[in-house]
């Protein structure tokens, strides 16, 4: 059983809101990089990205971050599946906005934040996620949601964008007992 949170016009709408709250809270915008979270946050930081692009009048370097390696649960789980990273800018002395799709208990957030000082020290970091579902289990807070959805944990928040071969859509699944 599933239900629609957000469609294809309410998820284009959403993604337009958070470039604009991302360039008000980073008005130079010089200094702004984006780096998505594999695999969930990729194709969201792109989006943000293109967006941020128009807004600010000039290209936002963009990367992609595997945090796998870097995760606190690693001896709970079979070999991890490892994605590419690419930083292809220094992180040093920049705002870095982290995206990811779903944030949940934070440990992935956390993970991504170790894995990105492997490439420098930002200035800052904020974090901007499509869909807070509560339930955190570490003391991480989201700089820019897109959706607030309070969820139990029988349920799950499944993210599709265009770009995955999906069709750019937010569903609530309810999981079996």
């Amino acid at each position: 059983m599933s239900s629609l949170l957000l469609d294809s016009t309410t998820l284009n709408r959403t993604i337009t809101r958070m470039a604009h709250e991302i360039a008000e809270r980073n008005p130079a915008g010089a200094d702004l990089a984006i780096v998505g979270i594999q695999a969930g946050g990729v194709f969201l930081a792109q989006r943000l990205a293109q967006q941020l692009a128009v807004i600010l009048g000039h290209p936002v370097p963009t990367g992609l971050l595997d945090a796998s390696l870097h995760r606190d649960d690693l001896d709970q789980r079979t070999a991890p599946l490892l994605r590419a990273t690419e930083i292809p800018f220094d992180v040093t002395g920049r705002t870095i906005v982290l995206v990811d799709d779903v944030l949940f208990s934070g440990r992935t957030t956390r993970a991504a934040l170790d894995a990105l000082h492997d490439f420098g020290r930002p200035r800052r970091v904020q974090l901007a996620v499509l869909v807070d579902r509560g339930h955190r289990e570490l003391p991480i807070r989201a700089d820019f949601v897109g959706k607030n959805v309070p969820t139990s944990r029988t349920q799950r928040v499944e993210v599709s964008f265009l770009e995955d071969g999906g069709n750019d859509t937010v569903t609530l699944q309810q999981l079996q007992p």
